[in-house]
């Protein structure tokens, strides 16, 4: 054993590490919509930020600016002319010192000839590749410009492939080059044509391994990285002076020259452009920096670039989604490690299993929380409005399901996803019994489609309308949040401890509206002014009327007077101070509630004294009562006051 050590995992996500838990991501998501967020921006939010120790987008967008910045102060572009610049002065500063004692006139007329070398790197490289040099020094000098260069130009389009060549200009390097370019552009060929290539793919590789090591599994991954780098080539160019530009260009085909390629390369670049046509392959790009990069580095900083910039608007854009398929996991790899890979993994796989497991349902145009989860939800805000109560207060506080819905009917029927209705154990089983004895070969005990449930006949014993006040005063006050969790609470508390109730949610702005249950997560407070009371009490006068023989019991939660009510083709009147019309046609609303035989209980919000007025005068003529209420304690009075309704 003393031979092992043991160290952190690389090479994959940690196959020790936890799978994403998707309850507890529907919790955090719950947390967020009870604070009022919608159920898409509370997704967003979650995957922005991060859950279970997962790095989320937002962090992953920030590392990669900041390592945008880094790269752009990086170096200068131009440090290959610069290099060569050196060397070529260096070269002839020993050729003249070397000439400088001899008094012969072939001495003066290789002085003259040096005197003429022009100033671009470029031509100066041309005009010298056939001069004969007397200094060892100077010819060492020049040597290492045309190596140099060769060098480069190759690397730039191929990483590192000439790190393994001693000698450049050796005859069998320019063959083998030579040979594996064109062995190259004719699979890029056979690949244009839409030939398959994966066998053709492996035998390059295989005959050229001396030059791709490292090479890619795909043929496609092959081309990325060969197109990356060869658009980033042309990007520089571009980013370069005119000068600049005419200087490397010049020099580079020298040295493509001396190897015999510039007919391979072209190609190259043809088909690489041809393949890859979506990579940006102009444009310009700024670097500075005091340290010389080299043609490959300075190719490579700009490829990076490129491909930072592309991954910076792909993670700003899920942002503004939910969709985190369109995300490269290869570049998020490459730019940022093998670490935000896996976080970025287990963020998809996190909104895989919440749709998997029946939390989330997604058309791909609409993302709504599942009953399921609203039931969830419901709970862990009926926790939250339970946990404010007075340790004192007497009352069921943690909520069980007790059995089924409705009274049995004798009849059963198939089951189906979500009921929650009782099995039939004897159906079922003669359904798993009858299908064994038709087909023998088929040894599964039980299946989903062997499954009855009882028909059950649902029975009201109390017709619930909770009223909202969804005015944008609502989310100025601050009361937004409470009435959301209020409303939550209320629905889990009635279809959980009081599964025969009838629970009807109405929000009420300039217009009011039916809110069904698996709208409440995105329900949000109206931009539109107006507070139609009128229009909400007229819709729960119309809820109760269709359960005449249940106990009626009617809620409102508002922070504002009316200042709006129903005309007569249906549109929503708004006034603001309220009209004695819009208030005339409340209080005729009341009355017809108060004929109903059903008190009304107001729950206020803040200490405005017109409304305190008002509803005091409400109560006083319905019946009802008013309850001065604080934002975080709305729940805990409304579902208090409804136990205490459906006990009286």
């Amino acid at each position: 054993m003393s031979g092992y050590r043991f160290g952190a995992f690389h090479g994959g996500p940690d196959p020790l590490a936890a799978p994403p838990d998707a309850g507890a991501g529907l919790d955090e998501l719950g947390r967020r919509i009870l604070d009022g967020q919608s159920v898409r921006d509370a997704l967003r939010d979650l995957l922005r930020q991060g859950t279970q120790g997962r790095e989320g987008l937002q962090a992953m967008a920030q590392r990669i600016r900041q390592r945008r910045r880094d790269l752009e102060t990086s170096g200068r572009m131009d440090g290959l002319l610069e290099d060569i610049r050196d060397l070529l002065d260096q070269a002839l500063e020993a050729e003249r010192a070397a000439l400088f004692p001899d008094p012969s006139d072939d001495a003066r007329f290789r002085e003259s000839l040096l005197d003429a070398v022009p100033d671009d790197v470029g031509r100066a490289v041309q005009e010298l590749s056939t001069y004969d040099w007397r200094s060892p020094e100077a010819r060492t000098a020049f040597d290492q410009i045309r190596d140099r260069l060769q060098r480069d130009v190759i690397d730039q389009q191929f990483r590192d492939l000439t790190r393994g060549v001693d000698q450049m200009s050796s005859p069998e390097t320019r063959a083998a080059l030579k040979e594996m370019m064109g062995d190259l552009n004719q699979l890029l060929d056979k690949h244009r044509r839409g030939e398959d290539l994966t066998d053709d793919y492996k035998e390059f590789i295989e005959k050229h391994q001396q030059f791709f090591p490292n090479a890619p599994d795909t043929i496609e991954e092959f081309i990325d990285d060969l197109a990356r780098r060869s658009a980033a080539m042309q990007r520089m160019l571009e980013s370069l002076t005119p000068e600049q530009r005419e200087e490397l260009a010049a020099a580079m085909e020298q040295a493509l020259s001396d190897l015999d390629l510039q007919s391979e390369m072209s190609a190259l670049q043809e088909n690489l452009q041809a393949l890859r046509p979506e990579f940006s392959w102009s444009g310009q790009q700024s670097m500075s920096g005091e340290q010389r990069l080299g043609l490959p580095d300075a190719t490579e900083a700009l490829a990076e670039l490129a491909e930072l910039e592309q991954l910076s608007d792909e993670l700003g854009e899920g942002f503004a989604r939910t969709d985190l398929e369109t995300i490269d996991e290869q570049a998020v790899e490459r730019a940022l490690g093998r670490g935000a890979r896996d976080d970025l993994e287990a963020l998809r796989e996190l909104q895989r299993e919440l749709e998997r497991q029946g939390y989330l349902l997604n058309d791909g145009e609409t993302l709504q929380l599942s009953p399921k989860a609203i039931r969830r939800i419901g709970r862990t805000a009926l926790r939250e409005v339970f946990d404010s109560l007075d340790g004192a207060t007497q009352g069921n506080h943690e909520i069980h399901r007790s059995g089924a819905s409705g009274e049995t009917t004798g009849t059963s029927r198939p089951w189906e996803f979500g009921d929650e209705q009782p099995v039939d154990v004897v159906r079922t089983l003669r359904n798993a019994v009858t299908r064994r004895l038709v087909d023998p070969a088929d040894d599964a005990r039980l299946r989903a489609d062997d499954f009855e449930v009882h028909e059950t006949e649902t029975v009201t014993r109390a017709a619930v309308a909770l009223l909202i006040d969804q005015s944008f005063s609502m989310v100025m006050n601050d009361t937004w949040r409470d009435a959301k969790t209020m409303a939550l609470a209320l629905h889990s508390l009635a279809s959980t401890a009081y599964p025969l109730d009838a629970l009807q949610v109405i929000a009420f702005a300039n217009v009011a509206r039916i809110v069904h249950p698996h709208e409440l997560p995105n329900l949000e407070a109206s931009h539109v002014q107006g507070t139609n009371l009128q229009h909400a009490l007229m819709l729960a006068g119309q809820f109760l009327d269709r359960h005449p023989g249940a106990q009626r019991i009617v809620m409102v939660v508002t922070d504002g007077e009316p200042t709006a009510h129903l005309l007569p083709s249906g549109e929503g009147w708004f006034s603001w101070p309220p009209s004695m019309e819009t208030i005339e046609e409340t209080v005729a609303q009341v009355d017809r509630m108060t004929r109903r035989r059903v008190p009304i209980s107001w729950f206020r919000l803040g200490d405005e004294p017109g409304l305190a007025r008002f509803l005091d005068g409400l109560a006083r003529r319905n019946g009802g009562r008013v309850l001065a209420v604080s934002g975080e304690r709305l729940g805990e009075y409304v579902v208090t006051d409804y136990v205490r309704s459906r006990r009286r």
